[in-house]
């Protein structure tokens, strides 16, 4: 897995999404993804919702990623 096909994971998984994705070794991951699906989700269920959408990757393709999971209004963003 790298930087590019992660972030087209987690496009397709949240469409209208503004995401954005880091990785320095194409192991440890950071993602900030704002979308306004997050509306009313704490962060726990928020990091659920991307961790469901990777499925088996995380922990074996993706052995770490550290999330920030915001609402528009939090992230300043129109998604």
């Amino acid at each position: 897995m790298d930087r590019t096909g992660l972030q087209q994971l987690l496009e397709t998984a949240f469409p209208n999404a503004e995401i954005e994705v880091r990785s320095e070794d194409g192991v440890h991951f950071a993602a900030r993804i704002v979308d306004s699906g997050f509306a009313g989700l704490g962060r726990v269920a928020r990091h659920q919702a991307v961790y469901a959408a990777l499925g088996t990757r995380i922990g074996g393709e993706i052995h770490a990623l550290s999330l920030q999971t915001l609402t528009p209004e939090e992230g300043g963003a129109n998604a």
